[in-house]
């Protein structure tokens, strides 16, 4: 700072006015201080200005190690928000949720002074373990989350497993069949739960559910099972990826999708309007989410002030793999 103030002829103290973008600048010093930092590339030392402000501008995000797309879009989500807020974003990356992974990464981001934590926990042993943690600094859990240890933003699984069901229910299917989740997973426990309730609330008994591991592989293995009931016309699986598999075995077996049997999925993955037929599913809007947890984060740094829980409603995106049932 000291290099810059002696090239644009100005003191120390207006280089950190113009860098912290004071107002009581004249322009002309403005864009002769902005010209000196760009041609010696001056980058302000953040953790000098932690020193001196208080203040880190730089938040933890504790992760779920993994390439599944929702735990992934959900990080992606967060720290696009988070630098649009002018945060840094420091990350740890875990094998497992459990309480001492977790209790170390937590310890390893406050000692780099981070002025708040966002914990991805997607699974049940990742709310266990948050139930037992007391860090120092504000936490913010996303995705299915635990309801009441901290604040949780999420996507709205229920009311998605909800509206894809009724969807299939809405095209004249007797009954709708469904490719569960992981048991540990909160996601997967909620979207069974918000397809059961709908078909219990249309007056229907829902079927027997199996169980996948979110990959297309499962998806097959179980849609290769599902195909010695001649009775399912419609099927609502956890995930695309599940769905994906569902109908390779489909295709492979000779069937029509969807006019012998109408497919949903969960996500809105990329490729899903790539799938053949494109594949009608559940957006989550991963964004959203992000902005809505950074906002909560930012809120509990600046107040301390514990805040109700956020959810973000999913969308029903209709494509080619359901239609009005036909037989």
């Amino acid at each position: 700072m000291a290099d810059v103030a002696n090239l644009a002829q100005v003191s120390y103290q207006t280089v950190s006015r113009v860098v912290h973008d004071s107002p009581n600048v004249r322009r002309d010093t403005r864009e002769r201080v902005l010209a000196a930092i760009r041609q010696l590339d001056y980058r302000p030392n953040i953790m000098a200005q932690a020193l001196v402000t208080g203040h880190s501008k730089t938040l933890g995000v504790v992760s779920f190690d993994t390439t599944l797309y929702g735990p992934a879009s959900t990080l992606l989500g967060i720290e696009q928000a988070a630098h649009g807020a002018g945060y840094a974003v420091s990350i740890a990356s875990l094998q497992s949720l459990n309480r001492p992974s977790m209790l170390g990464a937590i310890q390893r981001l406050q000692g780099q002074g981070v002025e708040g934590i966002i914990v991805i926990a997607p699974q049940k042993s990742a709310v266990v373990a948050l139930g037992h943690l007391a860090p120092r600094v504000p936490l913010v859990a996303v995705e299915a989350g635990p309801d009441e240890s901290v604040p949780v933003v999420a996507v709205d699984q229920f009311a998605g497993a909800a509206a894809a069901t009724r969807h299939l229910l809405e095209l004249g299917h007797r009954n709708v069949w469904h490719l569960g989740g992981p048991l540990d997973f909160l996601e997967a426990e909620q979207r069974i739960a918000g397809w059961k309730a709908t078909l219990r609330a249309a007056g229907l008994q829902p079927p027997p559910f199996a169980r996948g591991d979110w990959s297309a592989r499962s998806g097959y293995e179980i849609g290769q099972r599902l195909l010695k009931n001649p009775e399912i016309t419609a099927v609502f699986a956890g995930n695309d990826q599940m769905a994906l598999g569902l109908l390779r075995s489909l295709h492979e077996a000779g069937l029509d999708i969807p006019g012998d049997i109408s497919v949903v999925g969960f996500d809105d993955i990329p490729e899903a309007a790539y799938f053949t037929p494109p594949l009608t599913t559940i957006r989550q809007d991963f964004s959203e989410a992000g902005r809505r947890c950074l906002g909560l984060l930012v809120a509990l740094i600046e107040t301390g002030e514990p805040s109700v829980n956020v959810m973000v409603a999913p969308e029903l995106v209709v494509r080619g793999s359901t239609t009005v049932r036909r037989k």
